[in-house]
């Protein structure tokens, strides 16, 4: 099969590139190289995709909001990962803006470039950021989603409401797939894992916001790819599904900067700081249907996943 991958450079893209290219797929792999974080990772990213892939991959400059780009990165094309995005719930209180044009315009230049070229499969990169702050836990895909607490959130729920659309009236296959705080390595540097790993690996102190309970449900970048590629074997049938796509085990902050010291093998310097508007208190993945339908089952402890990211981080 060929596949187009959106955001192929980035964290989550580049891993997902080597692993359809490892199954024997042809990948194309569009990114565009903003400025968000440093091109240079991306960059490097890419050249790791092409060792694997050789010419089984090509790489594909382009903005998603340049629709005649995107129409011939189409060409030849089975199936579409849509991944790329403005990411970020902090930023996008800053820029919402930027936000809306990058993730809901691009989504709909997506799902019109895949109407025009007569193709049907797509998985769309949702978030668990949906949920805003829902109260019921685990999160499960049929709590109602239409209270988002930050433009980020809003702009992921309007690219699930796009691509139902696009199903319904173009008999598309679609799968969204919620994403649950994913790390790992090549993972952002304006992450928080990434962060604490870097400084206090440097020593330099850490701001913590709230007091140390909120919680997220982290997930190893390579689970989270395994779910995609399950995802992307099941738009082969018909039909539009939502999906967790998590690890189902939250981990408090102040757990995870213990895990991050452990791994380190230093101590963190904390500076507390009030609670950011736009996070959520806690974030939990119910993955029943994404296990029952999908064969989905994470298996890698936090533990694990952070000692790998500090060995990439190190080298």
């Amino acid at each position: 099969m060929h596949v187009l991958v959106t955001g192929a450079a980035g964290f989550i893209g580049s891993h997902l590139c080597e692993r359809l290219l490892r199954d024997g797929h042809t990948v194309t792999g569009l990114d565009s190289f903003n400025t968000f974080y440093d091109p240079a990772q991306k960059a490097r990213n890419a050249e790791d995709i092409q060792r694997v892939g050789g010419d089984r991959f090509q790489l594909v400059r382009a903005d998603l909001r340049d629709l005649p780009a995107l129409r011939a990165a189409l060409d030849g094309v089975d199936a579409v990962v849509h991944l790329a995005a403005m990411a970020g719930v902090q930023p996008s209180i800053r820029e919402p803006l930027v936000y809306e044009d990058v993730n809901v315009r691009g989504t709909l230049h997506v799902l019109e470039a895949m109407r025009e070229r007569g193709i049907h499969r797509l998985v769309f990169a949702s978030s668990s950021s949906v949920y805003g702050n829902a109260q019921r836990v685990p999160f499960a895909e049929d709590e109602p989603v239409d209270r988002p607490i930050s433009p980020y959130a809003a702009t992921k729920k309007a690219g699930e409401l796009l691509c139902h659309t696009w199903h319904h009236l173009h008999a598309m296959s679609v799968i969204c797939l919620r994403f649950f705080t994913v790390y790992g390595p090549r993972q952002r540097p304006d992450l928080a894992i990434a962060k604490f790993i870097r400084m206090i690996d440097a020593r330099e102190p850490i701001a913590l916001y709230g007091d140390g309970s909120s919680s997220r449900d982290y997930t190893f970048v390579l689970d989270t790819v395994d779910g995609i590629a399950r995802a992307l074997a099941r738009t082969a049938a018909p039909g539009y599904a939502i999906y967790n796509i998590g690890n189902s085990g939250p981990i408090s902050l102040r757990e995870l900067v213990a895990h991050v010291e452990a791994a380190v093998g230093k101590p963190a310097q904390i500076t507390w700081q009030p609670m950011q508007p736009g996070d959520v208190d806690r974030t939990w993945a119910d993955l029943t249907h994404a296990h029952a339908d999908l064969g989905y089952a994470p298996h890698t402890a936090i533990a694990d996943g952070i000692a790998a990211q500090v060995a990439w981080f190190r080298g």
